[in-house]
């Protein structure tokens, strides 16, 4: 570890995996003592990430010590393509980011944080990706002593933790009663809900990515959920989660056979349903399966006092039915001031690949349009 002071603050890096994997005390009280943390704080999630994901001589861990309590912490990795960059462990299959700050230290640890991350960028570009609106990392970048940039990122829904009748009413009236129509088809098919324990969380998992292989089958599932090394951290980090309370996994059964399965990951502020996976067979079965989904997960986040339930990124057709709020993430660019020319040649870069992208979806439909047309003339 390397030093550094502020005050009656130590502030040190941690570049060791081994020294990482043993603050997993310390780590989940600081946790558990700031209100702003998602799931994806939790060091049950990111040290099974690093394992997984992590590449030697790269772990820039962030702390800040008050006394011997850890009251500050911010999990960074260096990467150096295609530019230097300290960019939060957790990679893309991570939904939230944010740096942790202890509730009522924040007006000590957040400059002892930035002082400390300036410091640590003296060669690369911070990139802190999927903040959280409200999130404690947007006090750093206020007291972010070099040059900055704020960028929108991914695109969130969430639901206020209500009884499920109340999220029915937020639809128009046809479409509530689509829902309740359909409930009542799932309730009549007689689907039993199992929460697995921390001992079936390995053969549970291998159940739910085989069941969400077959349902996004020539869909395009993601690829990174059907590599060795996703099935390795998700069983592993949600074994932890389990045990401490952080996550759940939920088996749905019909005659004993499981037909669907879903991961939560949870905070006090948050329940996120992070991966589900369903028998596509339900579907003749009449069986909605986000419905049912959405209507279990509801009522444990109502009956746990966790006040979102969170359907995290994405802006799916099916998510809209409900009336979500819309919650855009940020991003954080953070260099010293001898790095702005590099911070701005990343932004430059970052946006321009989002107008391609714009770009591209927005040719995507009259390609389709156009490809139809031209086979009717074929059959014509």
């Amino acid at each position: 570890m390397t030093r550094g002071s502020t005050g009656a603050l130590t502030v040190t890096m941690c570049r060791d995996p081994r020294q990482f994997a043993a603050l997993e005390e310390p780590w989940n009280r600081l946790v558990r003592g700031c209100r702003t943390a998602t799931p994806f704080q939790s060091h049950a999630w990111l040290h099974s990430w690093w394992l997984s994901y992590g590449k030697d001589g790269r772990l820039r861990v962030l702390l800040v010590r008050r006394g011997g309590e850890l009251v500050g912490a911010a999990a960074l990795m260096l990467v150096h393509r295609p530019l230097p960059r300290l960019v939060p462990l957790g990679g893309p299959i991570t939904d939230y980011f944010d740096v942790l700050v202890a509730d009522g230290c924040a007006e000590q640890a957040v400059p002892a944080l930035a002082h400390g991350l300036h410091r640590a960028a003296r060669s690369a570009v911070v990139d802190l990706r999927e903040v959280r609106p409200g999130a404690a990392a947007e006090a750093l970048y206020e007291a972010w002593p070099g040059v900055s940039s704020k960028l929108a990122d991914s695109t969130c829904m969430e639901l206020p933790a209500l009884p499920f009748d109340e999220l029915v009413k937020r639809m128009p009236a046809s479409g509530a009663q689509r829902v309740r129509a359909k409930l009542r088809k799932t309730d009549a098919a007689g689907i039993e809900e199992h929460e697995v324990t921390e001992d079936e969380v390995p053969g549970a998992v291998r159940t739910l990515l085989r069941l969400h292989e077959k349902q996004w089958r020539g869909r395009g599932v993601t690829p990174e959920h059907l590599r060795p090394r996703f099935a390795e951290h998700l069983t592993r980090a949600t074994r932890r989660m389990v045990r401490a309370g952080e996550g759940r996994l939920t088996e749905f059964r019909l005659d004993g056979a499981v037909v669907a399965a879903n991961v939560t990951l949870l905070s006090a502020g948050l329940s996120g349903g992070y991966l589900y996976g369903a028998d596509p067979e339900l579907r003749d079965r009449k069986v909605d399966v986000a419905t049912l989904l959405l209507r279990y997960e509801a009522g444990r986040a109502l009956a746990e006092g966790r006040p979102v339930v969170s359907f995290l990124r994405g802006n799916e057709p099916y998510k809209n039915h409900w009336r979500p709020e819309t919650v855009v993430n940020q991003r954080l660019l953070l260099a010293t001031h001898a790095l702005a020319p590099l911070l701005r040649l990343h932004e430059s870069q970052v946006t321009g690949r989002e107008r391609a992208v714009d770009a591209l979806r927005e040719a995507l439909p009259a390609a389709r349009d156009w490809r139809a047309r031209l086979n009717e003339l074929r059959v014509r």
